[in-house]
């Protein structure tokens, strides 16, 4: 027994002089082997001797889930902290640790109590400042978790200088169904207004290069894409309920047989599949990422940032299941690693959301070209509509017309002239102006252009508007908008135009002022 017993002392100080080194991997072996003998070798019947071992095993515990804290296992850490707590229920050290690994998972009602409790404790004295400092975070983040009130507007007024603003995880009124479009799709349950939040999620991973003004070569490419992959593998294999959730992910096979998941499982509190111990299925990951994997520079996606010379990917779970329309409703935001989601238009309850995977800007064969990277076929409504539009023999006319250099106002003119005569109105005008933009922005921008034909086609106004209700908010409809307010010197009414053109592009992220700035910063520049 004499033995165990010094074995028990010389694993305890081996591990507490790797856990002070901060020596993490082998700190965990080291208390990992005291626990194992502390629990399995001694029951001693004094009193004093069995408080004493209780109270080395509290801080072992608590000590371990520190160090496996640090390394990223915090499912396990939390675990060690449950087990400290048990030996004492207000070790201030043990709760400390858990309330920071309970806000480093966003549970933060959860983190919330134990800063509450260890700040009544004796401990708390030199420490109030800091457990205060996590209070406050706790009840933002709770307050911004439930309610997707975010503001950035602090951050925009300096340029974005600085670290990103950490978020927190906001899941809005959305469900996952089944969707006429494609497999499973994100579905709203209430109206949600342009410009709102529909979700505020951190990416599972991330992997970002500098471009240098360069295209990233084939080489760059792969060793990007490796490294993305390596840091998958690593998140999931620290946290079995993460790789439970990318595995309801969608591979590309069999989509209309795929499980509907409830969106709660996705919620920050649910514990399924916490003790799940499966081997990672690496060619089904691959098959996930190279489906599900996002790109900052698409698109439909803004970035806030001070360098813009600087390509992402990335892997967010929830937008994953969010479908293309070349008719899309929202658009998305990236702020550091965080990913946002925002309604670009007025969103009616069980409508579905829909993101652009590539330009809605551009004619029906060219989204047809990109649509086969994807590999997905589009029937949305309005390439239904173009497919019939674009067998006419005008618009091939058209079309020729622009590869042959045609002036654009010209184009423009012709184009209006057939849709009067067709009888298009409405949507199916808007579908047009959306498809032939690069010929309309371009006469728009022209004074010669305008000069001739500015009486003959739509009113500036008009035109934005059209489109506008068609393809939601877009960073290039709000920089031409900023264009002609600066060029003709536009009042109020034009700069509240503006202003709600340019909620639809980024989403309420920031207040009035500090919008003015961001258009300063991303459009006008």
């Amino acid at each position: 027994m004499k033995e165990i017993t010094e074995q028990m002392q010389n694993l305890r100080s081996k591990a507490t002089e790797l856990f002070i080194r901060e020596e993490w991997k082998d700190s965990i072996e080291a208390y990992s082997n005291f626990i194992t003998l502390s629990t399995q070798h001694q029951t001693p019947s004094d009193p004093d001797q069995l408080q004493k071992l209780h109270k080395s095993l509290c801080i072992a515990f608590c000590n371990r889930a520190e160090a496996r804290f640090k390394l990223g296992y915090l499912h396990c850490a939390l675990q060690d902290c449950e087990h400290a707590l048990k030996i004492d229920g207000t070790h201030f050290k043990t709760l400390l640790c858990k309330g920071k690994i309970l806000l480093n998972l966003n549970r933060y009602p959860l983190a919330l109590e134990c800063f509450r409790i260890a700040l009544v404790d004796s401990q708390a004295g030199g420490n109030s400042e800091m457990l205060n400092g996590y209070v406050e975070k706790c009840k933002k983040f709770e307050f911004l978790s439930r309610t997707g009130s975010i503001d950035l507007s602090d951050w925009v007024a300096t340029g974005f200088q600085g670290k990103a603003p950490e978020l927190a995880e906001h899941i809005g009124a959305i469900q996952i169904r089944k969707s006429e479009i494609s497999g499973r799709g994100m579905f709203a349950t209430k109206n949600i207004d342009a410009g709102s939040l529909i979700l505020v999620t951190k990416a599972i991973a991330m992997e970002r290069s500098i471009l240098g003004g360069k295209d990233l070569s084939e080489d760059a490419q792969l060793v990007m894409w490796k490294n993305f992959i390596d840091k998958v593998v690593d998140f999931i294999r620290k946290c079995p309920k993460t790789r439970d959730l990318i595995g309801k992910l969608s591979s590309g096979e069999d989509e209309e047989g795929l499980e509907v998941p409830d969106i709660d499982i996705f919620r920050p509190e649910s514990l399924e599949n916490m003790e799940s111990n499966e081997e990672i299925d690496m060619g089904k990951l691959f098959a996930i990422l190279d489906v599900n994997s996002l790109t900052e520079d698409a698109v439909s996606a803004n970035v806030l940032r001070k360098n813009n010379d600087c390509y992402g990917v990335g892997l967010w779970l929830l937008p994953s299941f969010i479908n293309h329309s070349c008719s899309p409703n929202a658009r998305r935001l990236h702020v550091g690693d965080y990913l946002i989601v925002h309604a670009s238009k007025d969103l009616k309850a069980g409508e579905e959301i829909t993101l652009s995977y590539f330009d809605p800007l551009c004619p029906l064969h060219k989204r047809r070209e990109m649509s086969m990277t994807w590999g997905i076929h589009c029937k949305c409504k309005r390439c239904m509509f173009e497919e019939e539009m674009f067998l006419k023999q005008e618009i091939k006319e058209i079309e020729i017309g622009l590869e042959r250099g045609m002036e654009c106002g010209g184009v423009v003119y012709k184009l209006e002239e057939h849709m009067k005569r067709w009888n298009v109105r409405g949507k199916g005008k808007a579908y047009l102006r959306a498809s032939f933009w690069s010929a309309y922005s371009e006469a728009y921008r022209s004074d010669r252009c305008m000069k001739r034909w500015g009486r003959r086609i739509p009113a500036f106004d008009a035109l934005i508007d059209s489109i506008i209700d068609v393809v939601g908010g877009d960073h290039r409809l709000l920089k031409i908008l900023m264009e002609e307010l600066k060029k003709n010197g536009g009042g109020f009414v034009e700069m509240e135009k503006a202003l709600k053109l340019a909620r639809e592009v980024y989403g309420k992220v920031v207040k009035k002022k500090a919008m003015r700035t961001l258009l300063e910063l991303c459009i006008s520049a």
